[in-house]
């Protein structure tokens, strides 16, 4: 066995699309179920920090980005600094999330009126915070300089009370006296028409602002399936967003959170054209979504231990179901380790550590590995199995067991020349596999003794 060296012919599928070269993230025009960034076609895959990169001065971005870049990952989920959490909030251990008083920046100025509930001045939400604008510059241009998409998550629901007390948003926060809604009333069109200015002038800011870079996509809400988030209100956001670009340079993508799990995406507004979901093991909502053309994300992950195991093997799964973005939340990334080498309490709710991002970098090479714009999700061409599968039918798959032991694979294969090889998961490491010539029907692969916690299976046509 030896470590993964991916082929030489794979530089032939990287072509570029002179079009697209110098825009922003986007659909890719000849499979839109991915993407396309600098002129390559491109899927996003990460083990990023619990979004507080931006809105918590204490947190090095800089050393976090180096991290991200020397694994291979090529994105990072952030909050805008509208919502802020408590250092209680889920049980996080460090939470970035939740700055210490008075490293918390937020588009909004501080006033000269003390009062705010978590420490300092209230805020003035009529004014903006030209150090936050100048932070959330530095923060794209270096995440660019490294290859780093960003999903720019502008507003996030409260779950409760701990959060909307300590809101720039809640009345007693503010020196504006906006804000006399409850928490499942943030996000309306009904309730104050004050507040729904405040969101949707600081929408306006934020696009305006980040006009000029390529490597982003916004979301409009964080989970908005909770605290009170109507779909009038988020639809207006994705109104908002697209009409402060229509006299703008550059054109960026919209995400819909759409659910935990998985669902069925109905009557979508048609400025998104990114669906992510949380928790999404098994990745059924890749195939129930199929036919939007349109990508297919995983944003969000957490809340089955704090091993390993089950985050590679759904990070494997998702992509390998067809999926284009997987973001694990890593709670390995700390203030005090922006290097995302944190020890993880058992009770956190969600994993990360440096051997995880080791491994999800091995899938991103992988994938990376084919041109996966010809693929497309396979049911059929592996026989009793549990598998998930990209092909090109007679070209290239790409398929993933999780529970590989003592198993065969039977693959169904057109006539044709062929060489293939396995990768094992964990070690990153392959055995490769003979070319053979194929008759057509079923071909038997016989996976190798040592490979026990999930296997990969590549198989291309060669002349």
């Amino acid at each position: 066995m030896k470590q993964l060296l991916l082929p030489t012919f794979v530089l032939l599928f990287c072509a570029t699309v002179p079009s697209f070269a110098n825009g922003p993230l986007a659909l890719h025009p000849d499979n839109p179920h991915y993407f396309i960034y600098q002129g390559k076609p491109t899927v996003l895959i990460t083990s990023g920090e619990h979004y507080g990169a931006l809105l918590n001065l204490d947190f090095d971005f800089v050393k976090y980005f180096d991290t991200l870049a020397a694994d291979g990952l090529n994105s990072t989920r952030i909050f805008t600094g509208v919502y802020v959490e408590p250092d209680t909030a889920f049980n996080i251990p460090n939470n970035t999330l939740a700055p210490k008083p008075g490293r918390y920046i937020t588009p909004w100025a501080r006033s000269d009126q003390p009062g705010y509930a978590n420490g300092g001045n209230k805020f003035d939400l009529k004014r903006w915070n030209p150090e936050y604008f100048e932070r959330l510059k530095r923060f794209m241009t270096e995440a660019v300089k490294r290859g780093i998409v960003v999903e720019v998550v502008l507003f996030c629901p409260m779950y409760n009370e701990t959060m909307w007390d300590i809101s720039p948003m809640k009345a007693s926060n503010n020196i504006n006296g906006i804000g006399n809604v409850a928490l499942n009333q943030v996000y309306t069109l009904d309730q104050e028409a004050a507040l729904l200015e405040i969101q949707e002038e600081v929408t306006r800011k934020i696009v305006r602002e980040l006009n000029e870079f390529d490597n982003l996509y916004f979301e409009v809400c964080n989970e908005p399936y909770f605290g009170g988030v109507t779909m009038q209100w988020h639809d207006r956001i994705v109104d908002v967003i697209h009409e402060t670009e229509r006299t703008l340079p550059k054109k960026h993508l919209v995400s819909w959170n759409m659910q935990n799990g998985s669902a069925k995406v109905e009557n979508p507004h048609p400025g998104i054209s990114i669906f992510n979901f949380h928790y999404a093991s098994p990745p059924v909502a890749v195939a129930m979504n199929d036919g939007l053309n349109k990508v297919i994300g995983l944003n969000e992950t957490g809340f089955n231990g704090t091993g390993d195991d089950y985050y590679r093997n759904e990070a494997w799964e998702f992509i390998l179901a067809g999926g284009a973005l997987y973001n694990h939340l890593d709670f390995s990334f700390t203030v005090e380790h922006p290097d995302g080498t944190f020890i993880l309490p058992a009770s956190t709710p969600g994993g990360g550590s440096v051997a995880l991002r080791k491994h999800i970098a091995t899938l991103k090479r992988f994938i990376e590995s084919f041109d996966f714009i010809r693929m497309k999700p396979d049911t059929a061409c592996v026989e009793g199995n549990e598998d998930y599968t990209l092909s090109e039918p007679g070209k290239q798959y790409a398929i993933f067991l999780r529970n590989s032991e003592g198993k065969t694979l039977r693959v169904t294969l057109p006539p044709g020349e062929y060489a293939a090889n396995w990768l094992e998961p964990v070690r990153g490491t392959t055995v490769e596999g003979a070319k053979f010539s194929h008759t057509g029907g079923v071909k038997v692969f016989q996976v190798p003794d040592d490979f026990t916690k999930g296997v990969v299976l590549r198989v291309v046509s060669v002349p």
